[in-house]
């Protein structure tokens, strides 16, 4: 009467059952979180999120969501607010209705008319340049009586 005939399949020791590959998270609207979180499968995001976002899969950040941190994901679709850093593999798609700041790394990258998109961008598979100086390539030029004048 209490025994269940699925007994078998559940995972025992302490052992986590295998992720299923169409298993999608959810963080609805009005759920904060701080810290870190981590997923294997997509996740979307119509909350918001303070700190970091690590993802195996796709991230989508809805139009009521807002991520402040660091995302690092396979894909990404931003309809609501970034702002930090992010990393995507392959295609970051950036929808009318965002606003996104911060630093962007991207394998490719798709921002659709409207769009606020305020952010350093690196794309491609090369490595991000090293960052140069950011003094002028401009010499120092000498006035008349040999004083220097003011780089501009």
């Amino acid at each position: 009467m209490f025994s269940s005939k699925d007994s078998n399949s559940k995972p025992r020791n302490g052992s986590v059952a295998p992720v299923n590959p169409n298993a999608f998270n959810s963080l609805v609207q009005g759920t904060v979180v701080e810290g870190t979180v981590r997923s294997e499968s997509d996740i979307r995001v119509d909350g918001l999120i303070k700190g970091k976002l690590f993802c195996d899969a796709k991230v989508v950040i809805g139009p009521t969501g807002s991520i402040e941190g660091e995302i690092r994901c396979a894909n990404a679709v931003i309809e609501g607010k970034f702002e930090g850093t992010i990393v995507v593999a392959e295609l970051l798609n950036v929808r009318e209705n965002a606003v996104v700041s911060g630093e962007v790394t991207t394998g490719k990258l798709l921002v659709q008319s409207g769009a606020v998109f305020n952010v350093t961008c690196n794309m491609g598979s090369q490595a991000p340049a090293a960052k140069a100086s950011s003094a002028p390539l401009v010499a120092k030029k000498e006035d008349e009586k040999g004083v220097k004048a003011p780089n501009n």
